[in-house]
């Protein structure tokens, strides 16, 4: 009797075992380590740019994926070279990612150049559809997709800002990267735009800092100057000798990234960085669970922010109106 007691009581040991080590092998399952380019414009020095793939890495922790666990993040940086761009791509696409997720026009056309099998994910697109990217924004196509910075509209938006600020401005500079095939349809709405706010404009394409620093000189030494940057990873990497050199010349500049208010210059009115790279994490997340690229439309910005910074605008002599200070979203003093 005492026998059959513990035969009952092994077997029931040995079920109940049986019944805990699926849950115990789910909880801990054997997970494939997926890899995920990332290629980056900009300098890894830059801690804006840092802070923006941290917050892109959190959102896909978020979502359950973890790096060095079931994920591996590799990066490259490409600190405002233009050039370097596509020896970076292709070290990526040589790596056999499962997803390249890419910052800017000139990024994403590198990979595009290397590679036609990587999923790819991009963030600050200017026009993916003109620049033969995507097939159209609702129907990418292809194998990539992602979220775009721009649309035609802000351009008005930001002369309009600019001669609030700055009513005896007349000429505006737009400062531009010549290699940024995405720029150049952006500019020719700009260009239809001023003549209604009785505003000169003058394109103003660079491709260094060399290039920066002469266009802004030559545009400075006249009167009644304004400045527009588009801001894409090569003025990124010289913002400070921009901000710097808008000062020198007294121009009204007005920027279409945050990080130039916040690091000295007048004024920006831009996307939500943090959101889209926060966006792009989701897309990234879908397509590793198995979405086709093709298939996730090009998403355009929603979330727009304006950064006033008054110790600038003191010291241009500049008086920011109370109604526009009220719609800011952050007043630097």
């Amino acid at each position: 009797m005492a026998i059959s007691i513990g035969r009952r009581q092994f077997i029931s040991a040995l079920g109940g075992a049986a019944a805990v080590w699926p849950l115990t092998a789910r909880a801990q399952p054997h997970e494939q380590i997926r890899r995920i380019g990332v290629l980056m414009g900009t300098a890894e020095s830059d801690p804006d740019q840092r802070a923006l793939v941290s917050t892109f890495v959190q959102g896909l922790t978020d979502l359950g994926w973890q790096d060095g666990k079931n994920i591996r993040i590799e990066y490259r940086w490409a600190s405002g070279d233009t050039n370097r761009l596509r020896s970076l791509a292709a070290e990526l696409a040589s790596l056999m990612p499962a997803i390249i997720f890419t910052q800017g026009t000139p990024a994403t056309m590198a990979v595009q150049q290397v590679s036609h099998a990587a999923p790819v994910v991009f963030v600050n697109v200017t026009d993916p559809v003109k620049t033969g990217l995507v097939a159209s924004l609702a129907h990418p196509g292809g194998n990539i997709t992602g979220f775009s910075n721009y649309e035609e509209a802000i351009g008005g938006k930001w002369l309009e800002l600019l001669k609030e600020v700055a009513p005896n401005v007349t000429r505006v500079a737009v400062l531009f990267n010549a290699d940024n095939a995405g720029l150049s349809g952006s500019v020719r709405a700009l260009e239809a735009v001023a003549p209604t706010l009785g505003i000169k404009l003058t394109a103003v394409p660079a491709r260094d800092a060399t290039a920066i620093e002469r266009a802004i000189d030559d545009f400075g030494n006249e009167p009644n100057g304004g400045l527009l940057v588009f801001a894409d990873f090569l003025m990124m990497a010289n913002r400070e000798l921009i901000v710097k050199l808008a000062a020198l010349h007294h121009l009204a500049a007005l920027y279409s990234l945050s990080q130039f208010a916040t690091s000295g210059g007048l004024m920006s009115y831009s996307i939500d960085s943090n959101d889209l790279f926060l966006r792009a994490a989701s897309y990234v997340d879908r397509i590793l669970r198995g979405a086709k690229p093709g298939d996730l439309p090009v998403q355009q910005p929603t979330k727009f922010e304006l950064v006033i910074n008054l110790k600038t605008a003191k010291a241009l002599g500049l008086s920011i109106p109370q109604t526009l200070l009220a719609t800011a979203d952050q007043v630097i003093e």
